[in-house]
């Protein structure tokens, strides 16, 4: 179906032109380039709901902020510009306010854990469930950006003490503990952060592995520390109730279906993007350290009044935030053990 309206066009008016459910076309909207380890998983999900309903739903995506930016990809989804797209929840802190959980400084390094555990409170929580359907929004999957690490030039983080006086470039919770440790923040985006690097501009960058090969990196990094300080986790496809309200039920299962297999297709993409990261930097010698356990769990312990100010946050919003916390950190624990004991899903098991 396309729910695309204009100019003078009513809701009502483009849900009644909606295309026979016997040949059906979904427009998703999507800010990012056809390009990277993200535009790959998305082209396979995609590809999934094709297959799961032999041709008869299909996906129309329009990459590059073609049909809204990043910045108003719920307002966009939700007034029906396209039936859904890629919504990145720390640009919208109130209306995903119970997505931004997989945004806090909770230790998990891990981006499969961190999908799986995100996707099935999002998928299975009724309060979630209920606080998206006001908003005229279903969740379909979800991505990760994997660990919070750092990159420098022309300076080494060994602990937290050195992080005094830098200029750090930090987003969300992140940035406020580095400014909490007495560095600098600098606002900018990642995809900023090499010319940053290059001129001056900052001395280090919150990044995560994989954007070293993606966003070359290694042309300015002169050390990268791992600190495995949680993820940016509200990174997702949500879509347009109404439009997935007039799907046949074989067809919105489809859809769940595919955006579930999401986390692990991603968690397999992304498991090896990273590892190809850190190989580039190994191999031209640029230092690849981590902070130890003393300082890891300072971190814990100075991301916590962040977590408590999400819960009040959330509390507000009608949202039982602690319970929530304590559903999530939970389910971590849930996936790190069945990563432990079962490997992860794409490893090849013995015969």
């Amino acid at each position: 179906m396309r729910f695309l309206t204009a100019g003078c066009l009513t809701m009502g008016f483009a849900l009644a032109v909606a295309m026979p459910a016997s040949a059906m076309t979904l427009i998703y909207g999507e800010a990012g380039p056809n390009r990277g380890v993200r535009a790959e998983a998305t082209q396979w999900f995609v590809d999934q709901v094709a297959a799961q309903t032999d041709g008869e739903l299909t996906i129309d995506v329009n990459w590059g902020g073609a049909l809204f930016s990043e910045k108003v990809a719920v307002q966009s989804i939700r007034d029906g510009v396209a039936d859904m797209g890629s919504v990145i929840g720390v640009y919208f802190p109130q209306d995903m306010i119970a997505y931004g959980l997989a945004d806090l400084p909770i230790p998990n390094p891990d981006p499969w854990v961190g999908m799986k555990a995100t996707d099935k409170l999002m998928r299975e929580n009724e309060q979630i469930r209920e606080n998206l359907a006001q908003q005229n929004l279903v969740y379909i999957g979800t991505y990760t950006t994997s660990a919070v690490q750092v990159g420098c030039k022309g300076k080494t983080i060994e602990t937290l003490d050195d992080v005094q006086g830098m200029k750090i470039r930090g987003v969300g919770a992140y940035g406020k503990v580095f400014h909490d440790l007495g560095a600098t923040p600098v606002d900018m985006s990642v995809y900023e952060a090499y010319q940053g690097l290059e001129t001056g501009l900052i001395d280090c960058t919150q990044t995560y592995p994989y954007l070293v090969e993606a966003l070359k990196f290694d042309e300015v990094f002169d050390s990268y520390t791992e600190i495995d300080f949680g993820q940016i986790g509200a990174l997702g496809i949500m879509m347009n109730k109404d439009s997935f309200d007039m799907l046949p039920p074989e067809q919105q299962q489809a859809l769940l279906t595919a955006g579930e297999g999401l986390a692990d297709e991603f968690g397999r993409i992304l498991t090896d993007a990273n590892q190809r990261s850190i190989k580039i930097l190994e191999d031209k010698q640029i230092p690849v350290l981590k902070i130890s356990e003393e300082d890891r769990a300072r971190l814990r312990e100075m991301g916590t009044k962040y977590v408590d100010e999400w819960i009040a946050r959330a509390d507000a919003a009608g949202l039982d935030g602690r319970a929530l916390v304590d559903e999530y950190t939970a389910l971590i624990a849930e996936y790190t053990r069945q990563r432990d004991e079962q490997g992860y899903p794409w490893a090849a098991k013995p015969d």
